[in-house]
């Protein structure tokens, strides 16, 4: 890695490193190593671990009338791969990995990778300056996403969530489609199923329309790596 690309990337990252060799190998995906070693994937591993950390002490301090379940629901979203890869994409520094040849010609980089190249970036700057500067790090950038899993996701909305990263991701809203009814008319139940670019997501049972979309946007979401499967997918 030459300065000029150091440079730049310490200027996106808003950290000076002491030990550039620490930004080399975070940026080094396996698929380019010799050796797996000298790849991210150690980083990465480590990387995980301090995100976690910090986004729980960072929950359990901002939002003190909180119980354990909602902290989880919203350590689950801003830790997931696809918070990472949106962190990771909003800052630029996919650009900046280094990948064996096969991968050169992919038109976008796979979520999983992206992820995984914050959680080495997050590991690097841990290891070059100490717990308090990944901390300072992880906080300055996932700030607005805290934000937003507090409004959002806490509270349940999952559709909004889902539509968000559908737009995003894919460019197109998700479709809803009701499958089934079921139940005199004073009480029924109703199915109902997400569908994004023809991929169908597992569906799901509600007491109304509104309720069955709602637990519906949430398997999609955990399909889709942006909520962690702490519980198992809503089937009604």
């Amino acid at each position: 890695m030459d300065k000029d690309t150091l440079h730049q990337i310490e200027q996106i990252l808003g950290h000076q490193f002491t030990n550039a060799a620490l930004v080399k190998r975070a940026f080094m995906h396996s698929s380019a190593a010799d050796n797996r070693l000298d790849s991210n994937e150690r980083l990465e591993f480590l990387g995980d671990a301090i995100l976690s950390t910090v986004i729980c002490e960072t929950l359990f301090e901002m939002f003190r009338d909180y119980a354990e379940g909602e902290l989880t629901k919203m350590k689950s979203m801003l830790v997931s791969r696809g918070t990472c890869a949106r962190v990771a994409r909003r800052l630029g520094l996919p650009k900046f990995l280094t990948v064996g040849k096969g991968m050169l010609s992919s038109k976008a980089l796979p979520t999983s990778l992206a992820a995984g190249l914050l959680e080495a970036v997050i590991a690097a700057v841990y290891i070059d300056s100490g717990f308090e500067a990944a901390r300072e790090f992880i906080v300055r950038h996932f700030a607005n996403l805290i934000e937003q899993v507090d409004s959002e996701e806490a509270h349940g909305n999952y559709k909004s969530l889902l539509q968000q990263h559908s737009q995003e991701q894919f460019s197109v809203a998700p479709i809803y489609v009701l499958l089934d009814e079921k139940g005199p008319d004073h009480n029924k139940c109703f199915e109902s199923e997400v569908v994004i670019e023809q991929r169908h997501f597992a569906s799901a049972w509600g007491a109304n329309k509104k309720e069955a979309e709602q637990k519906a946007a949430y398997n999609a979401l955990v399909e889709l790596g942006v909520l962690q499967n702490s519980t198992q997918q809503v089937g009604g």
